[in-house]
């Protein structure tokens, strides 16, 4: 009740009808201007790093040096459709995994020095 008085008392001392003057989309355009700076700083780049990892798990072959989500470091002995054989030691001990349990591919130092090595 008190802010009803107080605002007829603002709007009367400011010369103006006592309803507001802006329409509903001059309301909204901040709210819009927020959603879409949301949709350009955070979703969009969600969606292009989660669109590249579907491609490297597409990817994968033997041989290839991967992380699971567990962390647990291993080279691919073989691929199959929803899951791999992983060996993750010098002892010839191999897992199965699913391939959706990747995390990423370990970029094998040594691969790269030869490839630049033969380039030259």
């Amino acid at each position: 009740m008190l802010l009803l008085v107080l605002n007829n008392l603002v709007w009367a001392n400011s010369g103006q009808n006592a309803s507001p003057g802006g329409s509903f989309m001059v309301t909204m355009l901040p709210f819009l201007v927020i959603v879409l700076i949301f949709y350009f700083l955070l979703i969009r780049p969600q969606q292009k790093k989660e669109r590249e990892h579907q491609e490297t798990l597409k990817s994968l072959k033997k041989g290839d040096n991967v992380l699971t989500t567990g962390g647990i470091y291993g080279e691919i002995m073989e691929v199959f459709e929803d899951s791999l054989i992983v060996k993750v030691a010098p002892a010839e001990i191999k897992i199965k995994i699913a391939r959706n349990a990747i995390a990423g591919l370990i970029k094998d130092k040594q691969k790269e020095e030869k490839k630049k090595g033969s380039k030259n």
